[in-house]
């Protein structure tokens, strides 16, 4: 990427952080060095992927240097701002406009073949409930031995215990950088045990008794801590 485009990612990224803090979640676009530790594990043969919160492309580019093809990605991307980009810098990946909360019922693949989920969310900032909503969409559309890969700016992984225990899900963390604003942690999320996530269970609506019982046993543990 020249100087010049990387500029105009900045200042895009920094103008919808400005309208929407709590989305964005970060003034700049990921560096380098962390879309480097992000796609580490992930090859070729892992396509397809879903990458969620893409945002300027930062860790697609950084999968397509991995040898991921680009018509094996596809974009989950719910700012508009971002899509019309994402849509010309990667033409043959499909990208979609969408809440990843929903992703459960969006059908966007027949059966589980997905081999890994990288995530740009902003997981801190989201409510328990979301949380398990995206985290049981992914793991609906992934074959066996697939993981999410998700970054966090805090000193935890930004999955509660509680939420990953409940999915049947661990978190390792596999490196971090400083050379990032701010510097950040990676974590590979993967199924503990084998355990079915039906989309159909999983489904983001506005009342869902089983992922606010989960919710509600993160939120009651995390302030007895």
């Amino acid at each position: 990427m020249t100087a010049k485009a990387a500029c105009t990612d900045f200042l895009h990224f920094f103008r919808s952080w400005i309208s929407n803090p709590l989305r964005v979640a970060a003034i700049a676009p990921s560096g380098d060095s962390l879309a480097r530790i992000m796609t580490s594990e992930i090859a070729a043969l892992d396509g397809p992927i879903i990458e969620l919160g893409p945002g300027t492309g930062v860790f697609t580019r950084a999968l397509l240097a991995r040898g991921v093809s680009e018509a094996d990605l596809t974009l989950i991307e719910y700012g508009p701002e971002f899509i019309s980009s994402l849509q010309a810098r990667f033409p043959t990946a499909r990208v979609l406009q969408m809440d990843a909360a929903h992703l459960a019922d969006a059908d966007i693949f027949e059966g589980e073949p997905v081999g890994a989920v990288v995530s740009g969310l902003p997981l801190l900032s989201m409510s328990p409930r979301k949380i398990v909503s995206i985290l049981a969409g992914a793991f609906a559309y992934m074959r066996p031995g697939g993981a999410v890969y998700q970054f966090t700016y805090g000193p935890r992984c930004p999955v509660p215990r509680p939420i990953l225990d409940r999915l049947g899900l661990k978190a390792v963390r596999i490196g971090g950088t400083v050379r990032n604003l701010p510097p950040a942690s990676v974590y590979r999320i993967s199924r503990r045990k084998p355990l079915e996530l039906s989309r159909e269970r999983f489904s983001y609506r506005e009342s869902d008794t089983e992922i606010d019982d989960i919710a509600a046993f993160s939120n009651e543990t995390a302030a007895e801590r």
